[in-house]
Parts: structure tokens; C-alpha cells; sequence
């Protein structure tokens, strides 16, 4: 009797608990509207918002190949499943065209959608968050402007419980703090504008800050690189693997250029944000560029040190009489493959971005691992579309495993400081034969496949 009186009270208590996380998860639909003419939105405050949707990489993961620009459908790959992008075109059936200004910012604000569902934080709202209303606005005029387009995303494809959208209310409370952003007054006002832009729209934390078991950023390794795509994203703070450490001039360049001539080519997930902070103020990327650099910190002398010394190195090669110019490390195969086939490019006579950056140079051979330089040797970069860019030939098909590790294990002890790699070997087989899927975007940002999504193309009625 006492047992059963037990499992009584057990259940009550389940049941009441239930009862208070679905009353706390629950949130209601926003009523739909008629889609708003696209000539009732102020053209000023369109172009404002494609300058914002650029610096939020919209188009990147709204933006499937084979369908229309923010049409959706892209499949991200996460640790619980395949998340879809949803179609964010004013369509209004299969996108946001019934959605109304304030459903829109509730989405930005709370991850929460116009039906009251709950948003999975692959749509970045943990940052978002702290985007001002104002500049929602101008995000929303800018969106309901592009072309309608019908298209449905896939299903998630994503196991039990992770499928049951209102749990992610118990995500949110663990993780998420709503915003908007709170400016420091003790700080300038460009540091602030940065601090907005890369905490907020940019979401730069979250490809550059690891994730736990629950898919919530380590905030106590903040900035401390990642991998997304099968791309290392490189830490952006005190940890960087760039051997000429950044600053804030370095910063701007390269976030607007794509390129910097002690840093080499974006590339990878990095070369669609390079492409659109291309298209936005200057203003804006600089600040940006200022925040980050004082994330990253001053660098110590040893630091400062050994980019003077890697430059240097880099100077004498490229001031070095033409001919081969063999450095031995005892790795002949190694050597010769890099002799044959990379010293060309990258002896430091062409200057980036149209000659290959010199090696002593490069963050991807003092990064800590090996991924970055395996994908760019096996799959190259592709040209940009009706623009000069960075260029490198793909050498898959034609070095085979062992070749490459030699090579890599060359370039690592030659033109790094830095202990050997330990797991070389594994990601190079890893990669070969397929089990790395690796996404190659050209430098403009656009992948190799249709459609062109840079936000250099965008256009507005």
C-alpha cells in the first residue's frame, strides 16, 4: 500500500511538472497578414538591410543549391541530425510573405516563429537576440523585397526526442539569454558598433567558439576555434595560429578584401563572410576588425618575435636566386612533391592574392591540425565568377594517400615551428575517400554549383 501510494505521488508530481514546463514552453501563433506590397517599404531602409543581411551571412544558409536565393532548403549538418534552412522569400505559402514585422523580430529576438514553434539555435538567435529593432526592421524590409520564392525545405531530419521542438525551451533556459544588445560606456563608440555587429548579426561565436554535448557554445572558450564543414575554424583569440599576428588594420583588410598579404585567401566557410563584408561600409568592417583585435589581445614580444622572424624568412625566399631551393628534412618524397608542384606558386615572388602565400606565412601550417591544407591541396580554389581572384589547382586524383601525408608532414616540419601533427594520417584518409564531406566555395563566396549567392549580386526593386 505504501508503494503504491509512492508511485502515486511520483506520478502527480510528473504529471504537475509537465504541466509547468509545457505551460513555460508554450507560446502563441502571431495572426498572419496579407504580404505587404513590396513598394510600401522605404528604399533606404531596404539597401540598410542588405547591408545587414550581408553581414548575417542570410544568404549563405538560406540558400540551397538548384533553388532560389533565401529559399531555403540548405541541409545543416549537426551532431543531432540534418536541421533544413526554412524558406525566408515573402512567398507566401512556403515562406515569410504572411509573416508580420512583429512575428519577424519575435523570431530574432526569441527563436520563436510566427506559428509559436520553437527554432532550433541552428538559426543563431542566442546572437540575434541583441539585434536592435531598428535594424530588424530594415532586415525585414529588406527580405519581404526579394523575390517570392515556392519552395518547401525538407523535413528534419533529426531522431527522438531531439524532434520535439518544445524541449527546446529547456535548451533556451539553460543557454539562452534574450537581449537586445547593451552597449559598454566605458568603451569607444567604434568598439561598441563592432561588439554589436560581431556578437549579433555576424554570429562570429558561432563557428569560432566550440560547442558542448548539447550543441551550446563553451563560453569559457570563447573564440577558441572549431571545426564546421569540415573546415578548422582557427581561434580568433590569444590562440591564433597566424604567425604574423593579426591587428586591427590586417583585420579590415582582409575581412573586405578577402585577402591579406601576410595571411594568404579566405577560404572554406570564411570565404562566403569575406565576400559579403565585401559589399557593406567600410565603417562597419572596420569596427568589426577593431572589436576582434582587442578580443585577440596585444601579442606578447616572443610573439611579435616570431612573425618577425617568419617574414623574414618568407623575404629571403622570395629575394632568393631562381632555383630550387631545397630545405632537407630527410622527407625526400615530401620534398620533392613540394618542389614539383608547390614551390612555384608559393616562393613569395607573386604577391597575394594572384601568387600562392608563401608557406612560413601560412595559419593552415601552424594550425593544430591538419584539415585545412588537406582540403585546399585535394580540392583546391576555385576561380571567382567575372572577377580576378585567388586561384590553386586541385591535386586530388593525383597524389594518393601516402604521397599526401609526406607532403604535409613536409610543408609542417619546413616551414613551422610547431610540433608534428598526430592524426594526419586518419584525416587524410578521412577526406580521400569521402567520409569528410567538404563544401568548396569559390573566393566570391558562391559555391561551385548554382545558384550565385554572393550578396554582390543581390538587387532590389
Amino acid at each position: 500500500m505504501r508503494v503504491l501510494k509512492i508511485l502515486a505521488a511520483f506520478a502527480i508530481l510528473l504529471v504537475l511538472g509537465a504541466g509547468i514546463f509545457v505551460a513555460y514552453a508554450w507560446r502563441s501563433a502571431i495572426d498572419p497578414v496579407d504580404p505587404p506590397a513590396q513598394t510600401s517599404f522605404d528604399r533606404a531602409l531596404v539597401a540598410r538591410g542588405a547591408d545587414l543581411a550581408a553581414i548575417g551571412n542570410c544568404n549563405v544558409c538560406h540558400t540551397a543549391p538548384g533553388r532560389e536565393p533565401f529559399g531555403g532548403g540548405l541541409g545543416i549538418q549537426t551532431p543531432f541530425g540534418t536541421i533544413y534552412s526554412t524558406n525566408i522569400t515573402p512567398d507566401p505559402e512556403t515562406g515569410i510573405g504572411r509573416w508580420s514585422e512583429a512575428a519577424f523580430i519575435r523570431s530574432m529576438r526569441e527563436g520563436v516563429d510566427r506559428e509559436g514553434r520553437h527554432l532550433y539555435p541552428a538559426f543563431p538567435y542566442d546572437h540575434y537576440t541583441l539585434v536592435s529593432d531598428e535594424d530588424n526592421r530594415a532586415l525585414y524590409a529588406f527580405l519581404m523585397t526579394r523575390t517570392a520564392a515556392s519552395s518547401t525545405p525538407p523535413e528534419n531530419e533529426l531522431p527522438f526526442p531531439f524532434n520535439l521542438r518544445m524541449l527546446l525551451a529547456g535548451w533556451k533556459a539553460l543557454y539562452f539569454r534574450e537581449g537586445p544588445f547593451q552597449p559598454d560606456p566605458i568603451r569607444s563608440e567604434e568598439w561598441n558598433r563592432g561588439n554589436y555587429l560581431t556578437e549579433g548579426l555576424s554570429h562570429c561565436g558561432a563557428c569560432h567558439t566550440p560547442r558542448n554535448r548539447l550543441g551550446a557554445e563553451k563560453k569559457d572558450e570563447y573564440f577558441a576555434g572549431a571545426e564546421v564543414e569540415n573546415w578548422t575554424v582557427y581561434p580568433i583569440n590569444g590562440n591564433s595560429p597566424a604567425p604574423v599576428p593579426w591587428n586591427a588594420d590586417s583585420l579590415t583588410f582582409y575581412l573586405r578584401h578577402g585577402w591579406h598579404e601576410h595571411h594568404g585567401a579566405s577560404r572554406g566557410s570564411m570565404a562566403p563572410v569575406t565576400a559579403n563584408l565585401g559589399s557593406i561600409p567600410e565603417a562597419d568592417v572596420k569596427a568589426i576588425a577593431v572589436y576582434v583585435s582587442d578580443v585577440m589581445g596585444r601579442p606578447s614580444q616572443e610573439r611579435i618575435a616570431r612573425g618577425e622572424a617568419a617574414s623574414a624568412a618568407a623575404r629571403k625566399e622570395s629575394e632568393a636566386p631562381l632555383t630550387v631551393r631545397a630545405t632537407s628534412t630527410g622527407n625526400r618524397v615530401g620534398e620533392a612533391i613540394f618542389l614539383s608542384a608547390c614551390q612555384g606558386c608559393h616562393d613569395g615572388r607573386r604577391p597575394v592574392p594572384f601568387g600562392g602565400l608563401n608557406l612560413h606565412l601560412s595559419s593552415a601550417v601552424n594550425a593544430s591540425n591538419a584539415q585545412n591544407i588537406i582540403n585546399v591541396t585535394l580540392f583546391g580554389l576555385p576561380a571567382a565568377r567575372g572577377e580576378p581572384s585567388a586561384i590553386m589547382p586541385a591535386y586530388r586524383g593525383v597524389l594518393n594517400q601516402d604521397q599526401l601525408v609526406s607532403l604535409l608532414d613536409y610543408m609542417r616540419e619546413r616551414f613551422s615551428d610547431q610540433p608534428a601533427w598526430t592524426d594526419t594520417r586518419e584525416r587524410v584518409a578521412a577526406t580521400m575517400n569521402g567520409e569528410r564531406e567538404v563544401p568548396i566555395y569559390r573566393m566570391d563566396g558562391t559555391t561551385q554549383a548554382p545558384p550565385e549567392t554572393s550578396m554582390r549580386t543581390t538587387s532590389w526593386p
